[in-house]
């Protein structure tokens, strides 16, 4: 991680210019002048392909009442929902990835694509997700890629969960984190990361305290190229 200042890591990419976890959004973050590298959401495709989206259906980025678990990786590819490997053809190996698997239904599938493309241990890449079952595969799947547990607190309960899956941190809503609570994670051995910080002041703050990333968008994230 970056000393001495959370990483700034652009919430689904610039989706100021470009749609959500769409190519061009990820790429225009990269572009922005201490944007340190991006967050975004995979799901898999009816093909069992990894794409990326947030949501489970098309409905509120591009307009399409269908489930992304309903359609192909190339009708998704027609509605400009890029499949993972291609993101990861396009983003330099000095951008720092935060890759969210939405679902517990993700396996060899997926890991065989971070694995081929970001390598056996990556530095500069990890694997979140709010589902346990998710980070246990990944456990097995992916041994050498770090995992954050995403979580709305760092209550002791959610802290237990992350170390009993192997975490090496949590990542959590801004507002969660006080004095008190970033060091019952330190304590823990967990690293904290922060989601989604939309000030600039926000995110010199929780630097102080320890965190370790920042999921960020608009003027924390900086201005557009």
């Amino acid at each position: 991680m970056k000393s001495g200042s959370p990483l700034r890591l652009a919430h689904r990419g610039d989706w100021r210019v470009a749609p959500e976890n769409s190519l061009q959004a990820l790429v225009a973050a990269t572009r922005i002048a201490g944007c340190d590298g991006v967050e975004f959401d995979v799901r898999l495709s009816r093909d069992g392909v990894p794409v990326l989206l947030h949501d489970e259906t098309l409905r509120r980025v591009q307009r399409r009442p269908n489930r992304v678990a309903e359609l192909d990786a190339a009708a998704l590819a027609g509605f400009g929902i890029p499949t993972l490997a291609d993101v990861l053809d396009v983003l330099p190996a000095t951008v720092f990835l935060d890759v969210e698997l939405k679902g517990d239904t993700h396996g060899e599938a997926t890991a065989v694509v971070l694995r081929a493309k970001r390598g056996e241990a990556p530095g500069r890449a990890l694997v979140s997700s709010f589902e346990p079952a998710t980070l246990d595969a990944m456990r097995t799947l992916l041994p050498g890629w770090r995992r954050w547990l995403n979580a709305h607190d760092l209550a002791p309960a959610t802290l237990s969960l992350a170390r009993g899956l192997g975490c090496s941190g949590v990542s959590v809503g801004w507002g969660a984190i006080t004095g008190a609570a970033f060091r019952r994670a330190a304590d823990a051995g967990l690293d904290v990361a922060a989601w989604t910080v939309r000030r600039s002041t926000t995110v010199e703050r929780l630097g102080r305290l320890g965190v370790v990333a920042c999921c960020v968008e608009g003027e924390a994230l900086g201005r557009p190229d």
